[in-house]
């Protein structure tokens, strides 16, 4: 890793501060020594924000369509970190506020919300919440502003209950395609440590990638096979081409339009995977050393 900034001389604003990972993110940051300003809607109650403040935090409730009080936040800081979750409104248009207002207050850096597998290599269309990620990167990138994207594969921790994998129920582990396709799995807790040192690092580059794990689906019965102290059967559902289809008439069905995460957009995100398209490479899980990565084995027992 090359020299920073020392972590006491710097002041990061992290906006999505109340959501989980935002919140993990403050917490890795404060831990480091430096000086954080968390952003929260005007209307954020007083049981979100109360942690952050207890916990050392600058609260700030912003209204990002005032680009005066926005710009105003966003002063004398080193980067700024969005954690915002949400779809076009969010990633790409209220982003975009933040970029803007990032701009003015002469912010050196910027590392956007995406924190996924590479969307870089995927089709467009083949994932809507990547697809606003990528069209928010095209506007990042005609800035002059230094940015750094973190891509983390899955969150691990969605494989206990959210990611229809492993059925613990059942004894066994579902897939589709094929069965020794590596994948790259991370826990939130893990990712906001990774972001919070990379954001006091000044020389961080455009994208870091990261794993706390490379399973396949084989690995992933291992794992839940030692986790839960029982054997762990494999099933297979069919092709990719069947899950394909799986996704089209779930998203007839139940579009769920306004959802973040409907049932299909996760189906989605998991073909996205088992195609092995967007597989990170190379890692980057070396270059802060102090990270100490959890297994898909920890995260399920």
């Amino acid at each position: 890793m090359t020299e920073q900034q020392p972590f006491t001389h710097q002041t990061i604003v992290v906006a999505g501060a109340t959501g989980h990972l935002g919140t993990l993110i403050v917490k890795e940051l404060l831990a480091r020594h430096a000086h954080v300003k968390a952003l929260v809607r005007k209307d954020t109650p007083l049981t979100k924000t109360d942690p952050l403040e207890k916990a050392g935090a600058m609260v700030i409730p912003v209204d990002y369509q005032n680009t005066v009080t926005l710009v105003e936040a966003l002063q004398n800081s080193q980067c700024v970190v969005s954690a915002l979750s949400g779809l076009r409104e969010v990633i790409v248009e209220t982003q975009s506020l933040l970029l803007t207002a990032a701009l003015d207050a002469g912010v050196p850096r910027f590392v956007p919300s995406d924190y996924c597998i590479d969307y870089t290599k995927l089709a467009e269309g083949s994932n809507r919440n990547l697809d606003l990620r990528r069209e928010f990167a095209k506007i990042l990138d005609h800035t002059p502003i230094h940015a750094t994207s973190v891509l983390n594969g899955m969150f691990t921790d969605l494989l206990k209950g959210q990611a229809p994998l492993i059925l613990p129920s059942f004894n066994r582990v579902i897939y589709w395609g094929d069965a020794d396709q590596p994948m790259d799995f991370t826990t939130i807790a893990d990712t906001a440590a990774f972001t919070a040192v990379a954001a006091l690092d000044s020389q961080a580059p455009r994208f870091l990638k990261i794993a706390g794990e490379v399973a396949t689906i084989r690995g992933l019965q291992r794992a839940a096979s030692q986790a839960y102290g029982k054997e762990f059967s494999l099933r297979r559902m069919g092709g990719l081409g069947f899950l394909e289809t799986m996704i089209s008439i779930m998203r007839t069905i139940a579009p769920a339009k306004d959802s973040v995460f409907p049932p299909w957009q996760g189906m989605q995100y998991l073909h996205n995977m088992l195609t092995g398209l967007p597989k990170l490479e190379p890692l980057d899980n070396a270059r802060y050393p102090e990270i100490k990565w959890t297994r898909v084995r920890e995260v399920l027992a």
